[in-house]
């Protein structure tokens, strides 16, 4: 383990973005993303979180559309998907590598016929540390995406610390968090649609965010996108589907206490920015240490399936040679 993962004397700067994104465009939604990096760089931030599959743009239109309507929808997000690895990761890399900064990044990703709830994590020297799948879609989503797998469910050491991550409703799932609090991440990157619901949905993430802070003893950096007005009616055929393509942001950077160390953002376009003191880690974890010494390993115990999925196995059982062609 290096020293950046031991030392917690360190300060981090962190932000968190809360943008919308390009309609049915790979590279104009790429473009928000590399100029939201160069602003970033500038306030020096070290840490750059993105919200859920922002690159093109989250499906919102599986929210409000029935699967018979939204065939020509589902192909255009096809269309602008993206390759992993492939030029919007080369580009991503290269950000990162030239301004030092880890950036967490969510895409739809592609892979042969299937499309993939995606979190990409690079660190400051432009190298994808994880590339893990939602690992189940929600409701509406699971007419877009495919399931993930354990593979990608870990946390990495990266420049920062070791950070995880996950992507909305998966908070919901107690084991999934609990997987990435016993590799001990010292900041959960949380990512998130936004412009769904209403308030109410916002107000459901705020109290899963600071409960993950408080019970995994490390930093939360949340974002969610945004949709315009204009792009709510672009996507939703009527006014009554355009309510509820409202509210549901939370863009924000807690601390292990759970307290929010910035203001949070819950309408338009902006960046929350915050200095991340890793002593606030050990005052927490001093206290309660959910993997520590607050853990009973020898009642309740955590098993998880890190393997790939596969539809395939190159295995086979030992071929054995028929006795009439054995040799004499």
């Amino acid at each position: 383990m290096s020293d950046s993962q031991t030392d917690y004397s360190r300060t981090v700067r962190a932000a968190a973005v809360q943008i919308s994104p390009v309609l049915h465009s790979q590279s104009g939604t790429m473009e928000k993303v590399l100029q939201a990096i160069d602003d970033a760089a500038k306030d020096g931030v070290e840490l750059i979180v993105f919200p859920e599959t922002f690159v093109p743009y989250y499906p919102y239109f599986s929210f409000v559309l029935p699967p018979v309507l939204m065939g020509k929808e589902h192909m255009k997000l096809y269309e602008e998907a993206v390759d992993v690895p492939g030029p919007v990761t080369e580009a991503v890399s290269r950000a990162a590598r030239a301004h030092q900064m880890v950036i967490v990044l969510g895409v739809n990703e592609r892979d042969k016929g299937s499309l993939y709830n995606t979190q990409l994590i690079f660190d400051a020297d432009g190298t994808c540390l994880i590339k893990r799948r939602k690992l189940t879609p929600t409701y509406h989503e699971r007419m877009v995406w495919g399931q993930g797998d354990g593979s990608g469910l870990r946390v990495c050491d990266s420049a920062v610390g070791k950070v995880g991550a996950l992507a909305c409703w998966e908070h919901y799932n107690p084991l999934a968090r609990y997987s990435l609090m016993a590799a001990h991440e010292q900041i959960h990157c949380a990512q998130f649609p936004g412009s769904m619901v209403g308030d109410i949905f916002g107000q459901q993430t705020e109290v899963t965010m600071r409960h993950h802070a408080l019970e995994s003893g490390c930093f939360v950096v949340c974002a969610t996108g945004w949709l315009t007005p204009e792009q709510v009616v672009e996507i939703a055929p009527s006014e009554g589907l355009q309510k509820v393509l409202s509210g549901g942001c939370y863009t924000t950077i807690i601390s292990p206490e759970g307290v929010h160390l910035c203001e949070p953002i819950r309408e338009g376009e902006g960046m929350a920015i915050a200095d991340l003191d890793f002593s606030l880690i050990t005052k927490r974890k001093r206290m309660m240490d959910s993997v520590g010494h607050y853990a009973r390993p020898d009642l309740l115990q955590l098993s998880v399936n890190t393997t790939p999925y596969a539809v395939s196995s190159s295995s086979a059982p030992p071929f054995s040679v028929p006795q009439s062609l054995e040799p004499i």
